[in-house]
């Protein structure tokens, strides 16, 4: 094994369950999430020589992102999010907190559910998150302040739980 290989070996090694953590957030479903962090990693093993001074895991996200919006484009008319009549209670354990938070991010749309997810979860300025998503950072205000909306009404539980007086 040559050292651009050992590099890239050890890189995704590191960082692929960071990746696939935030694949499963844009997704809310682990094969989903498992294929695009696949096609993500293969991606960036192509271009290692390139990447590996620079972020690579700034262009993996790009590709689990893109990946992600190309699947639901065309699978949107298949998708329906189903009406839970029973919202876990939000102050119980953290598997709990953990099916309120998936049910609440599962009424987001798609670029709603990844710029939280950009942002919030993996911490991506507006900047950061407009270009991952091919964006201007007036969507991603604008997906935001949308998707915070539209949170705090799907699951109002989320907003006591962190003490958000909203």
């Amino acid at each position: 094994m040559d050292a651009d290989e050992e590099g890239f070996t050890q890189w995704a090694r590191a960082r692929q369950q960071t990746l696939l953590r935030t694949a499963l957030l844009l997704t809310g479903e682990r094969h989903r999430a498992e294929d695009l962090v696949q096609d993500a990693l293969a991606a960036v093993a192509a271009r290692w020589r390139r990447l590996h001074d620079g972020n690579p895991e700034a262009y993996a996200r790009q590709v689990i992102v893109r990946g992600n919006i190309s699947w639901w484009r065309k699978h949107r008319r298949e998708i329906t999010v189903e009406d839970v009549a029973e919202r876990p209670d939000a102050h119980g354990d953290g598997t709990d907190r953990r099916l309120l938070l998936d049910h609440a991010l599962a009424s987001l749309t798609p670029r709603q559910r990844a710029v939280v997810v950009l942002r919030y979860y993996a911490d991506l300025t507006e900047r950061d998150t407009a270009e991952t998503l091919g964006v201007s950072v007036g969507t991603v205000k604008s997906q935001t302040h949308l998707a915070l909306r539209r949170l705090r009404e799907a699951a109002p539980e989320l907003a006591e739980l962190i003490g958000d007086p909203t």
